[in-house]
C-alpha cells in the first residue's frame, strides 16, 4: 500500500506557538520594565496573515463584500493582543489568533449592518423630504434637507427604532368630529 504524504499544514502549531510564547514574554518584559516594546517577527506576522485569510473564506464569511476590511481589523486585532497571550494558560497560539480574528469578523460585520440601516434609512426619510420641499419648477431645494449627524442619531438610532406615527390635524369643528367618526364606523 501506498500511504499518501502528509497534508502539510498552512500554520505550523508548534513552530507559531513557539515564536508566540517568546514574543509575548519578551512583550511583557518590556513592559515592565516600561521600554520600548519589541517588534514582532515576520513570520508572526505572515502567520496571523495566513489565519485571518484562511478564516474569512469559511462559508459563513466568504460572501461578504468586506471582506478585505473583515481581515484588516483581524489582523490589526491581533497585532494589538498578541502580547496577552499566556503560554502558562494556552498551548496553541493558532487558537488563540484564531478566535481573536473571528470576533474581529464578527465586530465589523456588526457595523456595517449598522451602517447599512442606517443608509436605508436616510434614503427612505430623504424621499419624503425631497418631495415636500419641491419647488415651482419641480426641483427640491437642497437647503431645506437636514442632513446633520445629531439629526441623524436622534431620528435613525438603529438599535430603538420606531417609525414616526403621522401626525393627526387638529380637529376645528364638530363637522371634522363627526366626519372622523363616520369614517371609524363601517356603516
Amino acid at each position: 500500500m501506498s500511504s499518501k504524504p502528509k497534508p502539510e499544514h498552512y500554520v505550523n502549531n508548534k513552530e507559531f506557538t513557539e515564536a508566540v510564547s517568546e514574543y509575548a514574554d519578551a512583550y511583557k518584559e518590556a513592559a515592565a520594565k516600561g521600554s520600548k516594546k519589541p517588534m514582532m517577527s515576520n513570520y508572526i506576522g505572515e502567520c496571523i496573515y495566513k489565519i485571518a485569510t484562511r478564516l474569512s473564506t469559511r462559508p459563513n464569511f466568504v460572501n461578504y463584500t468586506y471582506r478585505d476590511e473583515m481581515i484588516s481589523d483581524a489582523i490589526e486585532n491581533c497585532i494589538q493582543y498578541i502580547g496577552n497571550f499566556d503560554s502558562e494558560k494556552s498551548k496553541n497560539a493558532f487558537a488563540y489568533i484564531t478566535q481573536i480574528c473571528y470576533y474581529a469578523f464578527l465586530r465589523r460585520i456588526q457595523r456595517e449592518k449598522k451602517q447599512s440601516f442606517i443608509k436605508q434609512k436616510m434614503i427612505e426619510e430623504s424621499s419624503g423630504l425631497l418631495s415636500s420641499f419641491d419647488t415651482i419648477d419641480g426641483e427640491y431645494d437642497p437647503k431645506y434637507v437636514n442632513t446633520s449627524v445629531e439629526w441623524m442619531q436622534e431620528n435613525m438610532n438603529p438599535v430603538n427604532y420606531e417609525p414616526k406615527k403621522p401626525k393627526r390635524k387638529k380637529k376645528e369643528s364638530l363637522l371634522d368630529d363627526y366626519l372622523d367618526n363616520y369614517e371609524d364606523s363601517d356603516t
